[in-house]
């Protein structure tokens, strides 16, 4: 099973596919793992797409309205992943493996460097009271803005 899946996009978890495929054994892979890069810690008020060759663009959760809404979300997680001596990537991709046993992100990249920094999230083990601990902290930072564009909603299975 393949769906969209982040520490700010939890739908899985509300309509059931999560639970089902974690109790039947189906292998589950979340796309965009790493919120489309903004789970990173690298984008910021500041970043700007090139609307030609970036969907993020159009996203509403990206734009100028509610980028700096969604800002708390990333620095909770700097803060935490300072404290356990690893990177916002790897915090929230060590948070989806915990998740799971037959989850397998595939998070994008487009060098080597942010590479090996996914790769170093399969070495940083969560404990459950960790995966408590960051689901209870960042249910109180609401996420802003839509996921996608009506468009690209229109071409995924969206129910929630």
């Amino acid at each position: 099973m393949q769906s969209e899946y982040s520490l700010w996009t939890r739908n899985v978890e509300l309509n059931g596919v999560l639970d089902t495929c974690n109790e039947l054994g189906i292998g589950f892979v979340p796309w965009a793992p790493l919120g489309e890069g903004f789970l990173t810690g690298k984008i910021d008020t500041s970043t700007t797409f090139d609307e030609k060759a970036d969907f993020r663009a159009g996203f509403p959760r990206f734009s100028k309205e509610f980028m700096p809404l969604n800002l708390p979300i990333i620095a909770w997680i700097k803060q935490y992943g300072a404290k356990k001596g690893v990177t916002p990537s790897q915090v929230s991709l060590a948070w989806l493996l915990a998740n799971g046993p037959n989850i397998v992100p595939i998070p994008g990249t487009r060098s080597v460097e942010h590479l090996l920094e996914n790769l170093g999230a399969s070495r940083f083990r969560l404990s459950q009271a960790d995966v408590q601990e960051i689901d209870t902290s960042l249910s109180r930072f609401p996420v802003f803005g839509d996921r996608m564009r009506e468009a690209h909603m229109s071409q995924i299975d969206y129910t929630i």
